[in-house]
C-alpha cells in the first residue's frame, strides 16, 4: 500500500528536519502533503468501520521535539494566519497558527499509523489505516490543507535562502 510509503517519508522528513535548509524542507513537505491527502481521502477505498484499539507511539516529549525542530528551522516564518479556525467567526483579531504545530499534529497521527503496521508486521494494516483515515476526516485533513497553504506562501512569496 503506497500510503505506508508516503507516511513513512513524511515522518522521516519531520524527524530529520535538521538535515534540511528551509527551502528544501518546504519543498519536500509540499511534495508529500498532497500525496497524503489523496492517500487518506480516496473514496474508492471503503474498508468499513475500524473496531480495533491501537496504542499510541508518540508521547508528549517526542511530539514537542519534532515541533521544536521545525519551529527552529522556520524561525519567524513558522506563524501564519488561520482563516478556517472556528473561533475566527467571533473574533475581531486574526487567529495565528503554527506550521510546526500543524506538521507535528500530522506527524503524530502518521507515526502512530506506521508504528502499528511495523509492530504487527502488516497484520493490522487495514485497521490502522481506517483509524488514521477516521482521524483524517475528523481533524487532520483541515490541518493538512491549512499548513499546505502556509507552506505554499513561503515557497512562492518569501526568500527562504539561508
Amino acid at each position: 500500500m503506497e500510503v505506508t510509503s508516503d507516511s513513512a517519508r513524511f515522518c522521516s522528513l519531520m524527524e530529520q528536519t535538521n538535515d534540511y535548509t528551509k527551502l528544501e524542507f518546504v519543498n519536500e513537505a509540499l511534495a508529500l502533503l498532497p500525496r497524503l491527502y489523496i492517500d487518506f481521502s480516496d473514496p474508492t477505498l471503503d474498508l468499513g468501520e475500524n473496531e480495533e484499539y491501537f496504542s499510541t507511539y508518540v508521547d508528549e516529549d517526542y511530539y514537542e521535539s519534532i515541533r521544536r525542530k521545525i519551529e527552529m528551522l522556520l524561525g519567524e516564518h513558522d506563524v501564519f494566519l488561520e482563516t478556517f479556525e472556528e473561533d475566527m467567526k467571533y473574533s475581531d483579531t486574526p487567529v495565528a497558527a503554527s506550521i510546526s504545530e500543524s506538521l507535528a499534529d500530522i506527524f503524530q497521527t502518521l507515526y502512530n499509523f506506521i508504528s502499528i503496521v511495523k509492530e504487527t508486521e502488516g497484520d493490522s494494516l487495514e485497521g490502522a489505516y481506517m483509524e488514521c483515515r477516521e482521524n483524517f476526516a475528523a481533524y487532520w485533513s483541515q490541518t493538512l490543507c491549512n499548513v499546505m497553504r502556509a507552506l505554499n506562501h513561503l515557497r512562492y512569496n518569501v526568500n527562504l535562502d539561508d
